[in-house]
């Protein structure tokens, strides 16, 4: 017997086929799924489950990957405003360092992937101080992180250098080696503030040891303005210069490419995050997306902070991420509704590795599933489902959460914590 039952659903499964299936029903087992069916060709009482539970004709699909964000970052929302990144990044600094204990990161960390999970992202990769906090805040809220902690040539919170950093980077993917909802990282933050040979050590960590490396890259004219005077060199080929890039890398923004560092990012397989928001708020520019898609880049999409795009909504993103390709450059075909869903789900599966077990709804795969209200006055008609889910759905739409067969957002509530007794500490 199957542990949960979903029918009566509109099922968009984001696998290599892209198929839907109207009148769909979905059985989970021991957090995988076991049955992808249509109520038109199987009667939903062959199937036996401990749990059933109707769609009512809503969007069932996979959780969202945020492949970009800083979720303890939701305590400065706000903060730092109308200032470019450079000058944005050194009050933002001042300010972290003035609070960010591991207890306040953890506070932080639960607000942002509420949020998060709020919203339809089930694995979020969280680039911060103090990992373990935000692992912890993860779990208890039910969902899959990505992190292992950000570092900086120069010292960090509570004074902390580098090497610190990196030994802890590493002393997290062991301790979480077996754990499958933490996918352990190594982060420096860019190759305007670590050196190539913090760089360097940082990626044979992420090379031993088989987990991944993520760091921001070309996000303002600035940055690359910056790397050419210190290294002769933009900033991709100053990356590659250092074997830097390669499958188990995800770069962050990619804002400010010419067409060899395009070319560069797509031989080495590399993966590229966008982040429209946080680009477009802080007059950083625009991603070549359509140049990216092109070329064969594996791309995903981010929020990036609450202190840098002031929310951390997904759907806003997609929207976005499609919407100027499409408008730069004067091409209503330059992406595509399904194209970006894709970059939202398996893509950043891809990403983090883990493409054979989230970021579609595949029989095998872990039943990490969201469940999107249409019953409602802006999805009627509801022509398309993907250009609807792209263009006109929104966090708000999201009314059910499952990671791994868990029930952990259930009527747009978070099942496992009272999330208004965090609101009322932060406040206080």
């Amino acid at each position: 017997m199957d542990d949960i039952l979903i029918k009566d659903a509109l099922i968009v499964t984001c696998d290599p086929a892209h198929t839907i299936i109207k009148n769909g029903a979905l059985t989970v087992r021991d957090g995988k799924i076991t049955a992808l069916e249509s109520s038109d060709t199987v009667s939903v009482d062959s199937f036996r489950a401990k749990k059933t539970i109707s769609a009512n004709g809503n969007i069932v699909m996979p959780g969202l990957i945020n492949m970009h964000c800083h979720a303890a970052d939701s305590l400065f929302r706000g903060l730092v405003e109308n200032l470019p990144l450079e000058e944005w990044l050194g009050r933002v600094w001042i300010a972290e360092k003035a609070i960010l204990t591991p207890e306040t990161t953890y506070l932080g960390s639960i607000l942002g992937l509420a949020e998060n999970l709020l919203s339809g992202a089930t694995t979020v990769m969280d680039m911060f101080w103090y990992p373990e906090e935000t692992a912890n805040a993860a779990k208890k809220l039910g969902m899959r992180i990505s992190t292992g902690g950000i570092f900086f040539d120069l010292p960090g919170i509570g004074g902390r250098c580098h090497e610190d950093y990196i030994s802890e980077a590493h002393q997290f993917s062991q301790n979480h080696e077996a754990d499958e909802n933490v996918i352990p990282a190594i982060l420096p933050h860019g190759s305007y503030t670590v050196s190539p040979e913090n760089l360097t050590d940082a990626k044979r960590i992420a090379d031993e040891y088989g987990i991944l490396f993520c760091t921001h890259a070309a996000e303002t004219k600035a940055e690359q303005n910056d790397i050419k005077t210190r290294y002769n060199n933009s900033v991709i080929r100053h990356l590659d210069e250092h074997k830097l890039l390669g499958e188990n890398v995800v770069l962050a923004h990619c804002v400010h490419l010419d067409e060899k560092e395009i070319s560069l990012i797509a031989k080495s397989k590399t993966n590229v995050v966008l982040n429209p928001m946080s680009n477009l708020k802080l007059g950083s520019g625009i991603a070549p997306v359509k140049e990216m898609k092109r070329a064969g880049i594996n791309l995903t999409i981010g929020t990036d902070g609450a202190i840098s795009g002031n929310d951390l909504d997904m759907w806003l993103a997609m929207r976005l991420t499609c919407g100027l390709a499409k408008g730069l450059n004067m091409e209503a075909d330059a992406l595509t509704a399904e194209q970006v869903l894709h970059m939202a789900t398996i893509n950043g599966a891809k990403a983090l590795g883990k493409s054979e077990s989230i970021g579609s709804l595949e029989i095998g795969k872990c039943a990490d599933i969201i469940m999107v209200d249409v019953n409602n006055s802006h999805s009627i008609p509801l022509f398309d489902p993907i250009t609807h889910l792209v263009f006109g759905a929104g966090r708000s739409d999201i009314t059910d959460v499952f990671v791994s067969g868990k029930h952990i957002v259930k009527n747009k509530k978070i099942t496992g914590i009272d999330i208004e007794k965090f609101t009322t500490r932060f406040v206080n």
